[in-house]
């Protein structure tokens, strides 16, 4: 067996050009992205659940829209698409919305849940790490969140809750102004 016979023993061969059978790596076309068509595309699916929402929804669902109907639904789908759709204004600077005479004008007058927990799960870290308690300890209190639960109901504890709304503005109340 000679060399040229014996394909372990044979040189490479140099790779061949790309002939026209075989494919070549297309690259892809950037696509054209219309804003107007993508700003709208929510605006749009909304009206046309609305628009078979009202159609489903009338008195008898086997027949069509009156033209009288279909009048007012079209009337009402053009009101909607012609609104102003306003995302944020960014003229407006927070303000802070001052405590008057000790009455709470942003949420709820208590305190809610979330709030109570926050400051309860805080307080008793507090007194976890050492802070000394505000109130004589309970002799039912077996750990640092009996003595903060203690402490809230007394309104003892030195904290100022913001509350905050969608425009940025905010109002401190102190724990005291709770009911």
């Amino acid at each position: 067996m000679s060399k040229s016979e014996d394909p372990q023993l044979a040189t490479p061969e140099e790779p061949q050009a790309a002939t026209p059978e075989e494919p070549q790596a297309a690259t892809p076309e950037p696509e054209i992205v219309q804003e107007e068509s993508d700003k709208n595309l929510g605006l749009n699916k909304a009206l046309d659940t609305y628009r078979k929402l009202i159609e489903k929804n009338v008195t008898n669902p086997t027949e069509p829209l009156t033209d009288k109907e279909q009048a007012n639904l079209e009337n009402r789908i053009k009101e909607i698409e012609e609104r102003e759709v306003v995302e944020k204004i960014e003229e407006h600077e927070p303000v802070e919305i001052p405590c008057e005479k000790g009455k709470v004008t942003i949420g709820p007058p208590t305190l809610t849940r979330f709030e109570k927990a926050r400051i309860m799960g805080a307080r008793a870290l507090q007194l976890s790490l050492g802070a000394p308690p505000f109130i004589e300890i309970p002799k039912d209190a077996r750990i640092s969140l009996d003595i903060s639960m203690e402490e809230l109901e007394k309104k003892v504890i030195p904290i100022t809750i913001r509350r905050v709304l969608p425009n940025g503005d905010f109002q401190n109340i102190p724990i005291d102004y709770f009911l």
